[in-house]
């Protein structure tokens, strides 16, 4: 080998040419969800819910979670086009889950800040 040939790289895998480690995948994206399944572990983890937390039920939760969000969203973006407003506020919020029958129920006792009045 003269001075501009480089050396032959090595792989370090030997001659079997053995697996290289797999890409590391999040739980979020095998589960298919956008909401961060192993932020809701710990938070679930340290909340001292319970002793020991299966591995299913931070995946189960983030979906809840990410489901109402997107059920909001859309109310509340639907509400904002209705105003012919391009960015949604409070008070979209506010008319998304007031004027909804079941959001209304789950979130009763919610005071949304900036929501305004609301039967308006």
């Amino acid at each position: 080998m003269n001075r501009n040939q480089e050396p032959l790289k090595m792989s370090g895998r030997g001659k079997t040419g053995g697996k290289a480690r797999a890409k590391a995948k999040s739980r979020s994206s095998r589960a298919g969800l956008q909401f961060p399944v192993g932020r809701v572990h710990r938070l679930l983890r340290k909340g001292n819910y319970a002793e020991r937390i299966g591995g299913g039920a931070p995946v189960y939760l983030a979906a809840v979670l990410e489901y109402l969000s997107a059920e909001i969203l859309e109310l509340a973006g639907n509400a904002a086009r209705d105003n012919k407003k391009s960015r949604i506020v409070p008070r979209h919020l506010q008319l998304a889950v007031r004027n909804d029958e079941e959001l209304n129920k789950l979130l009763g006792g919610v005071t949304i800040a900036q929501g305004g009045a609301p039967g308006k």
